[in-house]
């Protein structure tokens, strides 16, 4: 027994599972999970002192790499003038002054410590600008673990195989109505029959919890125009997108004001840190300005700040993103050359890899790929050294620290393990 088997046979005792997150157990694609002890650049290193390029990055916070020196560097000094306070710290300023600054669909932004809570907090508070109750989203979107958001949702649970997870009344998912992924005509029909009474419209602007999946122009537009046209809130759930697929996000590839952006990942530079925000009005019906409550005490942690404040002013230089999208296309081209019953896409700093022979646009186009080849070829590229998700039901990462090296030793893994399995 290896020491990563011991590990996991040890956490298995008092960890529900032996992880304290679902997907983190391979559970879609069988075996040990590894267990890291160390990360630096585009490298990670497993308990048995094996060495991978990592292509998950923490799921996707790490868009400078692990252990980048600027951001280490203002994590401890930070932490030498004390960890948390449950008080104001102009820290906090500071990092909601760059988002509002960074992306103009923020007029008012509030930190909270996660992305189920950004998501949340932003339904919570759209519900009650608008005194509505319905909510849309849809089939394989992710956007945490709420509730009332575990219906027909993606990553974890569809790598389970549930399309909701128990314990959730059914009164409380009942104002939740799903609908198919890009499918303009659906959309259409719900906000014709149910406008008026629906509070707010959730959505991945590129999916990621179902693989990658992208939007089509007309889907894109048809949301925001229905929304608006119906008073309902548009909420761009950006916890995995923002900052990872362009300096403006989504929205900004999209050319779409949101009326409500979640952010997370990214902007915490790997410390436990999201946020929303959007319009002064909707903000303003917040505590304690007004009645809409929301609360946490280490909302806005000095450290988590200070990670990502350096990792914001990091991507925010020249060329940036034009260097990191130009290495992720390169992985995704790569793949596509290869073929094997393999595809893959890229936008920015984000890619998705398919055992399919065409890129899905959509929640059933991703249940029809074939997840007994991708888990075969998870394991036979684990065992190559290259540690990329493991469910077929997650996009992957590329990060700044990636070489092109890196990129073309994948590459040649993969073409290796594909006339193998």
């Amino acid at each position: 027994m290896n020491r990563n088997e011991q590990l996991f046979a040890a956490a298995q005792q008092h960890i529900p599972g032996g992880v304290n997150s679902p997907v983190r157990a391979f559970g879609s694609v069988g075996g040990t999970p590894r267990f890291f002890k160390k990360g630096a650049g585009a490298y990670v290193w497993d308990a048995d002192d094996k060495k991978y390029i990592d292509y998950v990055g923490s799921w996707g916070p790490l868009i400078l790499g692990h252990a980048h020196p600027a951001v280490i560097e203002a994590v401890t000094r930070t932490a030498q003038n004390g960890m948390s306070f449950g008080a104001p710290t102009e820290g906090e300023i500071e990092i909601a002054d760059l988002l509002c600054q960074m992306l103009p669909s923020l007029e008012q932004v509030r930190l909270v410590s996660s992305g189920t809570e950004a998501t949340m907090s932003a339904i919570r508070l759209a519900r009650g600008f608008t005194g509505r109750d319905k909510l849309v989203k849809f089939e394989g979107c992710y956007h945490g673990h709420a509730d009332s958001l575990l219906v027909k949702a993606g990553s974890g649970l569809l790598t389970f195989g549930n399309p909701s997870s128990a314990g959730v009344p059914a009164a409380v998912a009942a104002d939740t109505i799903v609908l198919p992924y890009n499918d303009v005509a659906a959309l259409e029909e719900l906000f014709a029959s149910q406008g008026e009474q629906i509070a707010a419209l959730i959505v991945e602007p590129i999916a990621g919890n179902m693989n990658l999946i992208q939007p089509s122009k007309e889907f894109v537009a048809a949301m925001r125009k229905l929304t608006q046209d119906h008073g309902a809130v548009l909420i761009y759930d950006e916890v995995m997108t923002g900052f990872r697929v362009g300096l403006q996000c989504t929205q900004g590839l999209h050319g779409i004001t949101p009326d409500l952006t979640c952010l997370g990942k990214v902007v915490g530079g790997g410390l436990p840190l999201a946020a929303f925000g959007g319009r002064a009005d909707i903000m303003a019906k917040l505590a304690p300005l007004g009645p809409v409550y929301q609360a946490g005490t280490l909302s806005g942690n000095p450290l988590a700040v200070a990670a990502g404040l350096v990792t914001l002013q990091e991507i925010s230089q020249p060329g940036f993103f034009d260097a990191l999208s130009t290495k992720t296309k390169l992985l995704a081209d790569g793949f596509n050359a290869i073929g094997q019953g393999i595809c893959a896409q890229a936008v920015g700093g984000m890619f998705g890899i398919y055992c399919s022979d065409i890129i899905p646009h959509s929640y059933n186009d991703v249940m029809n790929s074939d997840r007994t080849r991708f888990n075969a070829f998870f394991h036979a590229m684990l065992d190559q050294g290259i540690y990329l998700a493991p469910s077929a039901f997650e996009a992957g990462f590329v990060s700044a620290a990636h070489s092109t090296a890196d990129i073309e030793n994948t590459l040649i893994a993969a073409k290796t393990v594909l006339k193998q399995i």
